[in-house]
């Protein structure tokens, strides 16, 4: 870095810098080094969630994360490669939970206006998004590896959308009228469905979005 180039950035505003947007609501800002210049081991997300969504399933390969609870609350949850385990931390202002670098994890905001700051010891943090291993894996390597029924993982798989982000989706209660009813009881209870909104196509490597 040439500290005399009049090139040379010092301040950056992250509301120029949007990684994805589901609404207003639900948004990710990024910041590395190439919105910033001067950045060296140091990147970051701005998350903002209202409750029940959730930062999808993924890792960074190139970078540990430490989340920061700015307001709200959230439960960071990860799968500790060795212990087989899953562990979930919930967080509230003030308080931060460590992702060791390749992990497996996500995030669910327990409350509406609730701000994470994700903290990478990378330049630009790189993903591997759950959504994208289970839509782009071909079925049939899926069925093959384990033992499963191809159609059967074509239809559980179908309403996943490459690059997700944030979930879940806003339709993502359709097609439900034509489901046994017993099925319709059980997720009610597993899970609760909210209002979504349109996906919005992915960028590779936290790339700046342009929306």
């Amino acid at each position: 870095m040439d500290y005399t180039s009049p090139s040379t950035q010092y301040t950056f505003d992250l509301h120029k810098s949007p990684l994805f947007k589901k609404d207003n609501n639900n948004y990710i800002n990024v910041l590395g080094v190439k919105q910033l210049n001067t950045l060296e081991n140091v990147s970051l997300l701005d998350i903002f969630l209202s409750a029940d969504n959730v930062v999808e399933p993924h890792y960074h390969q190139n970078a540990a994360e430490l989340v920061y609870c700015i307001s709200g609350a959230a439960t960071v949850s990860m799968l500790n490669p060795f212990t087989k385990k899953i562990l979930s931390y919930s967080i509230t202002p003030g308080q931060v939970a460590n992702v060791p670098q390749g992990w497996w994890h996500y995030e669910v905001a327990s409350v509406d206006n609730t701000h994470l700051l994700a903290i990478f010891n990378a330049p630009t943090p790189e993903v591997i998004l759950g959504s994208d291993i289970l839509k782009l894996t071909p079925a049939n390597i899926m069925s093959q590896t384990y033992c499963m029924d191809e159609n059967q993982w074509k239809q559980a798989t179908a309403p996943v959308k490459p690059s997700t982000y944030i979930g879940p989706y806003k339709d993502c209660n359709k097609g439900k009228e034509n489901m046994p009813h017993h099925y319709l009881i059980h997720h009610y209870h597993q899970r609760k469905y909210i209002p979504q909104y349109p996906h919005i196509p992915y960028i590779p490597h936290y790339q700046q979005y342009r929306g």
